[in-house]
């Protein structure tokens, strides 16, 4: 009986690597959450929450105002 022999396989072909069409929209970005100083945590707790909801402000609405709270305290 013949075995076959095995051919070599050759190793996966990945991607090329694609640049970010808008990287200085993030750059931007986070200078304004830097902005927001003492208010960037909720901010960054509402963006997590948007995601994880898909989007829904209605299940978001406890660190909507919350942030309002703290953009309101740093009015004053």
């Amino acid at each position: 009986m013949d075995k076959a022999t095995p051919t070599p396989e050759s190793p996966p072909v990945s991607p090329p690597q694609q640049v970010a069409l808008h990287q200085d929209d993030a750059a931007d970005d986070d200078e304004n959450v830097k902005q927001l100083k003492e208010c960037s945590t909720l901010y960054l707790s509402l963006q997590d929450c948007l995601i994880k909801s898909n989007r829904n402000w209605k299940s978001c609405q406890m660190e909507v105002q919350a942030l309002k709270a703290c953009n309101e305290r740093r009015k004053k």
